[in-house]
């Protein structure tokens, strides 16, 4: 992910591989671009217009430009963020960053395990859960697995959450006019990472935020959510969403 947006936080590993996931799919740059740019304004509609200053970003990644306590801590520097990524280098890496940032902490932890993860330590210093939240799920539930139920994990992070608090999400979508390239690019990926990549529709991504109210303009391509003069006009093959949770929701999904 860094590699496609020109960052410097990647390794040789992680070029190979993003290089050839690009050969077959060439949209996934402008893609990457315009979900990073989603994440931007995504986070400054909950700081500037919702006065949210707590997030938790669950598969944060390594860290690349523009992350989450850049945008809100530029923006209100009380706002406090928890990373949470399974990958030691990125936590590694993510730690380094955040040494001298008392409002900003990071989990290596697994998000399929939200228990776990919201009693951790991290978030039990610098987050209080009775006081609104936003759980962000940026690109990275297509990499979970339908038996490991993306429904019930987004349910279990959301549903004990104070009044006021969001969820914000992407998610890849089948490719306009290349599903060929991108079903052989996730396949590629998924046999040098073991890592799957499941692709979705509105509808099952629409579905896991039952109970919610969606924000306008709802679930749609990342760069045509609330655009600005720096969003990618280009087409990509991610859609995002921000939700206001309710205090109280129905019994759990399952996926």
């Amino acid at each position: 992910y860094d590699f496609w947006l020109g960052g410097s936080h990647n390794f040789a590993a992680d070029r190979e591989i993003g290089q050839r996931v690009l050969d077959a799919m060439p949209m996934i740059r402008p893609t990457a671009w315009a979900n990073r740019a989603f994440l931007r304004r995504l986070v400054h509609h909950l700081v500037i217009d919702h006065g949210v200053s707590q997030f938790l970003d669950l598969g944060s990644g390594v860290p690349t430009a523009g992350n989450v306590h850049e945008i809100a801590q530029a923006l209100d520097p009380r706002c406090r963020i928890v990373y949470v990524d399974i990958d030691p280098v990125a936590v590694a890496h993510s730690r380094h960053i955040l040494v001298d940032n008392a409002g900003a902490r990071v989990v290596q932890g697994d998000l399929r395990r939200p228990e776990e993860v919201l009693g951790s330590q991290p978030v039990r210093d610098i987050l209080d859960l009775d006081r609104p939240v936003a759980v962000l799920l940026i690109s990275v539930l297509h990499f979970i697995a339908d038996r490991d139920d993306p429904a019930g994990i987004v349910r279990r992070y959301t549903r004990d959450l104070a009044p006021g608090s969001y969820l914000g999400l992407s998610h890849g979508i089948p490719a306009p006019n290349n599903q060929a390239g991108q079903s052989s690019a996730a396949d590629d990926y998924f046999r040098v990472t073991r890592t799957p990549v499941v692709v979705r529709d509105t509808a099952a991504i629409t579905s896991w935020c039952a109970g919610m109210t969606f924000e306008p303009p709802g679930l749609v391509p990342v760069n045509q959510w609330r655009p600005d003069g720096d969003t990618p006009a280009e087409p990509v093959a991610q859609v995002g969403l921000l939700a206001r949770v309710p205090n109280t929701q129905g019994p759990e999904l399952t996926g």
